[in-house]
C-alpha cells in the first residue's frame, strides 16, 4: 500500500459528508467511503471506526463555512466531483417532427399528489424542450362515482402554477358533451356502436358464456334502430342503468373487460348533479371514449401516462380505427411511490372527507409537500431524475429531502432554536456581541448583544455540568450549575477542549416557537424558543434551525411562531 495518512483520508470524507448534509457528518457513510477507497483497511475496521468517530466529531464542531473552506483548501477535487454529480439532469430526447402537443388530464375529484403530477411535469418539460403546446384538460365526465369537487379545479391550477408549470390551453370535458354526442351518433350510424338495454348482470353472463343472443342485446340490429334508441336515451326515455352505448370490439377477446366496452351511460344528475353543468345532461361519455375524442380534436401528438393505462390504450384503439384517426405517440411509465406516504388518490379522498386538510403535512399531496417546506424545483428535479422508467419506482423521503436540502442551502436563513432547554446565566466581564451570518458565506449578518448576567437558553443535552461549549459566534464557556462561565473567545481554544459548537437563544429576546412534525399518521407538536430574528420571518418562508433541521413558517402572531418541520 502506498504511504497513506488515514487521518487525512477520513478528514477528507468527513468534510465532504458534512457539507452534503448541512454541516453534520455521520460515521457510517464516512466509514463506507474510507473502506471503499482503500478496501485493504477492512481488516482494521474496528480501530478505524474509532478514528472516524473522533474526526467526525471534530468536523461537526466546525461551522459550515469553515468546513467549506477546509475542503476547498485541502481537497478541492472533492468539490469538483460534487459539482459534476449535481449537474442538472434532463429527460431523454424524443423523435419529434414539426408539431408537438401534449396534455395533462387530471380528474378534479381531489387534490393532485406526487404520483399523478408526474405526467404533468414530464408533459410540460417535453413541451418546453420541443417548443410545443401543453394542454390542461379536466376529465370530469363522471358525476357519480368519481364526482368532481368544484374547488378541486382551482386546487389543481394552483398546484401546477406553484410547480412552475404553464399551459397554453385549458378546457373541461363537461363543456364538450355535445361534441361527444356527435361522435357517438356517427359511430352508431356506421354500425360501430349500439345501444345495449340488457342489465349489467345479463351482459356479464353473455361474456362468460360467449352467447350473445338475448333480445335486449341490440348489437346486430340495424344502425337506424340503434339511432332511435340513442335518441330515446338523450330524451330521457331510459333511466339510469336501463341502457348504455357500447362500441363493437372482438367478442372472442380473452380479456372480458375489452369486449364491447361502454362508451356512454345514463347518470341521474338530479340525484348526482355535476358541479359545473348541474343536471343539464343525463348521458355521459366514459373516460376511454372522451379522451380519444379530445386527443384527436386538440391534435395531441404525444401522451405521457402511467403504464396502468395499457389496457385502456388497447380499448381506445377501436375508436381511432373506426374514426380513421391517427393515434398519438404514447409513452408509459411505472407507478411512483413515496415511501411512508399513502399514495392512493381514493384513500386521500377518504381522509379529506374525514376532515383532514388537503395541505396536511402527512399527505403526499402537492399542497401537503408545499406546506412541509418542499420546494417546487425539488419536485420537478425528482420527477425528471426518475424520468420515463417503465418499472415502478419507490422514492424514500430521505431522497426527496436530500434534493430539497441542496436547493435550500443557498437561500435558507440559518437561525438558532432550542427545544428541551436549560437556562444559564452568562458569567462574562463585559458586553459581548455575536455577529452571525444569515446564510453560509453571506456578508449579511445579524447582531446579538449580551451583557453580564444575561440569561440564555441552550439545549439541555449540551449543558452538562463541567462541559466546555462554544456558543455560536460568541465565546467559549464552561457550564457550572446554572451558570455559563466565560473561558475564551477563539475557535482554536474550543478545538483543544473538543468543545461542541451549540446554538443558544438570549432569554429576554426569545420568541416562542411551536414545531409541528409529521410522523407517519401522527402529528407531533413540540415547543421551544427561537432567537429574535424568528419573529421577522414571513409565512411560507423556509429556514434552517441550526442543528435541528429545516422548517417552514406556517403562521406568525404576537404570541408565537408556528413552523412545520421539513427534514434535517
Amino acid at each position: 500500500m502506498v504511504s497513506l495518512n488515514i487521518d487525512e483520508l477520513i478528514y477528507k470524507h468527513a468534510l465532504a459528508n458534512a457539507i452534503k448534509h448541512n454541516g453534520k457528518a455521520s460515521v457510517g457513510p464516512v466509514m463506507s467511503k474510507v473502506i471503499g477507497e482503500y478496501p485493504e483497511l477492512r481488516n482494521k475496521a474496528k480501530e478505524i471506526t474509532e478514528q472516524v468517530k473522533q474526526i467526525v466529531d471534530r468536523v461537526n464542531s466546525l461551522t459550515l463555512n469553515e468546513q467549506l473552506s477546509e475542503l476547498k483548501a485541502k481537497f478541492p477535487e472533492m468539490l469538483e466531483e460534487r459539482k459534476e454529480k449535481e449537474e442538472k439532469k434532463s429527460l431523454p430526447p424524443l423523435h419529434v417532427n414539426n408539431i408537438f402537443v401534449t396534455r395533462f388530464a387530471p380528474n378534479p375529484d381531489g387534490p393532485i399528489h406526487l404520483g399523478n403530477v408526474r405526467a404533468a411535469i414530464i408533459s410540460s418539460e417535453y413541451a418546453k424542450m420541443y417548443n410545443g403546446k401543453f394542454i390542461l384538460r379536466f376529465d370530469d365526465t363522471d358525476p357519480k362515482v368519481k364526482k368532481p369537487i368544484k374547488e378541486a379545479y382551482e386546487w389543481i391550477r394552483e398546484d401546477l402554477r406553484w410547480l412552475g408549470l404553464s399551459w397554453q390551453e385549458e378546457f373541461k370535458e363537461s363543456s364538450r358533451i355535445e361534441r361527444y354526442y356527435e361522435v357517438i351518433r356517427e359511430l352508431i350510424r356506421n354500425g360501430h356502436a349500439y345501444i345495449d338495454c340488457c342489465t349489467e348482470e345479463e351482459f356479464k353472463k353473455m361474456k362468460e358464456t360467449r352467447n350473445f343472443s338475448l333480445q335486449c342485446f341490440n348489437r346486430e340490429k340495424e344502425p337506424s334502430r340503434n339511432e332511435e334508441l340513442w335518441d330515446k336515451m338523450l330524451s330521457g326515455g331510459f333511466k339510469e342503468g336501463e341502457a348504455v352505448v357500447r362500441i363493437k370490439t372482438d367478442l372472442n377477446d380473452p380479456d372480458p373487460s375489452k369486449i364491447d366496452w361502454v362508451i356512454a351511460r345514463i347518470i341521474d344528475t338530479e340525484a348526482n348533479p355535476h358541479p359545473i353543468v348541474g343536471s343539464k345532461y343525463i348521458v355521459w361519455p366514459t373516460y376511454n371514449f372522451a379522451t380519444v375524442v379530445d386527443d384527436h380534436d386538440f391534435n395531441v401528438t404525444h401522451i405521457f401516462r402511467a403504464k396502468e393505462h395499457t389496457i385502456n390504450a388497447e380499448k381506445q384503439k377501436w375508436i381511432y380505427d373506426y374514426m380513421n384517426w391517427k393515434i398519438p405517440e404514447i409513452m408509459e411509465f411505472g407507478r411512483l411511490k413515496l415511501e411512508g406516504f399513502m399514495m392512493s388518490k381514493s384513500k386521500i379522498k377518504v381522509m379529506l372527507e374525514k376532515g383532514l386538510g388537503k395541505d396536511d403535512p402527512r399527505l403526499p399531496t402537492i399542497a401537503g409537500l408545499r406546506r412541509r417546506g418542499i420546494l417546487p424545483e425539488t419536485i420537478r428535479e425528482l420527477i425528471i431524475e426518475v424520468g420515463l422508467k417503465n418499472s415502478d419506482a419507490t422514492i424514500s423521503f430521505d431522497n426527496l429531502a436530500s434534493i430539497n436540502r441542496k436547493n435550500l442551502d443557498p437561500t435558507a436563513k440559518r437561525l438558532m432554536y432550542v427545544e428541551s432547554f436549560k437556562e444559564l446565566e452568562l458569567d462574562i466581564d463585559d458586553q459581548m456581541t455575536a455577529q452571525i451570518p444569515l446564510y453560509p458565506g453571506s456578508k449579511e449578518f445579524r447582531q446579538i448583544k449580551v451583557y453580564p448576567g444575561d440569561r440564555i437558553y441552550v439545549n439541555e443535552q449540551d449543558a452538562k455540568d463541567g462541559k466546555v461549549i462554544r456558543l455560536v459566534e460568541l465565546c467559549n464557556v464552561r457550564v457550572q450549575g446554572n451558570k455559563a462561565i466565560f473561558t475564551s473567545t477563539d475557535i482554536e481554544s474550543a478545538k483543544k477542549e473538543k468543545a461542541s459548537i451549540v446554538q443558544w437563544v438570549k432569554a429576554s429576546e426569545a420568541v416562542r416557537v411551536r414545531v409541528i412534525k409529521a410522523s407517519g399518521d401522527n402529528l407531533e407538536k413540540k415547543e421551544g424558543f427561537g432567537e429574535k430574528a424568528v419573529a421577522n420571518l414571513k409565512e411560507g418562508e423556509v429556514v434552517q434551525f441550526v442543528r435541528y433541521g429545516f422548517v417552514r413558517v406556517d403562521s406568525q402572531n404576537e404570541k408565537e411562531t408556528v413552523v412545520i418541520y421539513s427534514h434535517e
